[in-house]
């Protein structure tokens, strides 16, 4: 089969999204497949390139070069609108590669919708968070939990985040664009039962099915680390924490609890900095440490050096990959019970499950992992077990038959 990827950034940008993507790629190029990623482009990066034999074209977007549109001048995604400028790279790309199958992943989508049929290309559409109903894409109302959008009420909210100027339109666009990619997506594909809900697919007439990231069937624990990474770690077992440091990810309620727990190990903090919602990290507890921006080979040698895991989400996490890797060195997690969470964290069997923004339950399931070390084992082997459910071996042929099924004569006359 011939699959592109649409996908507004791609590696060497650093996300759970855009390494999913290249590992996506990357798994279905080696099955032979012929991959290609359409993606936004930078000043420092080849328009065209190949690795690990998929094709990657950067194009760029009028968007993009209106630099005062973005708070964050590294990642100008793309609007939930069609850009003429990418529609006419993008087409130009279509037109080379000659795509059966077009998977998009993000707003960029919004660009191909009106090249769709000329395309004469199937697609499909993953659902990584809550854009579809979103313009936040998190599903956060100002500063809390959201319970589903309205328009008055998510214009009043995306005016706060974005700016009126910026916001209204933002939301107008999302609202109206989300009419014609519901017309035409062949196939959505939510990461969890989460998002399935949340974007009102499931329970609708919509083709979806739920299809999870993956990870390696194959762990290298003896991939060298540098040293002077390992020794900004503290030298007996830590508790440790992997994410944004933003407050929907929980960090201000973790740090919280575990000044309340009494002679703790301690608590190591790995992640980036985020312009949304972000936390005061000099109001750190003692014994914690912070590090930031860390490569993903250092944080699988931390998980491996951990007690367990942590991931005290505010918000509707999607999935939870931090999760996953946390279990894939046997360590047992504790996580809010929201989100695609709870579809892989197993209560009392892979570790612990508390209600978000719950500073004393989150307390308390520290205190009992500490206080058991049988039990944290018992939760970490449990995980690891439980993870073959993500291996990419089970999940990478689950992608295949989706575009398979696209693609049989049946589905064509539909």
């Amino acid at each position: 089969m011939r699959i592109m990827m649409l996908t507004q950034f791609y590696p060497p940008f650093i996300g759970g999204e855009e390494r999913f993507v290249r590992d996506l790629s990357a798994q279905l190029a080696a099955r032979g497949h012929t991959i290609s990623v359409v993606t936004l482009g930078d000043g420092d990066l080849a328009p065209f390139e190949i690795d690990q034999g998929v094709r990657i074209h950067r194009i760029k977007g009028t968007m993009q070069r209106l630099s005062a549109l973005f708070s964050d001048q590294s990642r100008r995604h793309t609007p939930p609108f069609p850009d003429p400028e990418l529609m006419g790279e993008m087409r130009r790309v279509i037109a080379q590669e000659k795509p059966d199958i077009v998977h998009a992943h993000n707003w960029i989508v919004h660009s191909f919708l009106p090249l769709k049929r000329w395309s004469k290309a199937r697609l499909v559409l993953s659902l990584h968070d809550y854009s579809l109903v979103c313009s936040k894409k998190k599903l956060i109302y100002f500063d809390g939990a959201c319970s589903g959008p309205g328009l008055v009420k998510c214009l009043r909210c995306g005016s706060d985040h974005y700016g009126v100027a910026k916001g209204v339109p933002t939301v107008m666009m999302n609202w109206l664009m989300g009419i014609p990619e519901r017309q035409q997506v062949d196939m959505f594909l939510p990461v969890s039962n989460a998002v399935a809900v949340y974007n009102r697919v499931s329970g609708s007439q919509l083709p979806y099915q739920v299809l999870t990231p993956f990870v390696s069937d194959v762990i290298d624990s003896t991939h060298d680390v540098s040293q002077a990474f390992i020794d900004q770690l503290p030298t007996e077992p830590f508790l440790l924490f992997v994410g944004a440091f933003g407050r929907y990810k929980g960090v201000d309620v973790l740090f919280e609890a575990y000044r309340q727990l009494h002679n703790p190990p301690p608590l190591v903090i790995i992640g980036y900095k985020t312009s949304e919602y972000p936390v005061n990290l000099d109001n750190k507890p003692d014994n914690v440490t912070i590090l930031i921006d860390v490569p993903h080979d250092q944080v699988m040698a931390a998980w491996r050096r951990s007690l367990f895991g942590l991931v005290p989400s505010t918000w509707s996490e999607p999935f939870g990959t931090v999760a996953l890797e946390a279990m894939i060195c046997e360590r047992a997690v504790i996580a809010s019970n929201v989100g695609g969470l709870m579809d892989i964290v197993i209560h009392d069997e892979t570790g612990l499950l508390v209600p978000p923004d719950d500073i004393d339950g989150l307390k308390a399931a520290m205190q009992r992992l500490i206080e058991n070390p049988l039990m944290c084992q018992q939760m970490g082997r449990a995980g690891k077990v439980k993870v073959a459910e993500y291996f990419a071996s089970a999940v990478i042929p689950r992608y295949e038959r989706v575009y398979e099924t696209l693609l049989s004569p049946d589905a064509q006359q539909e």
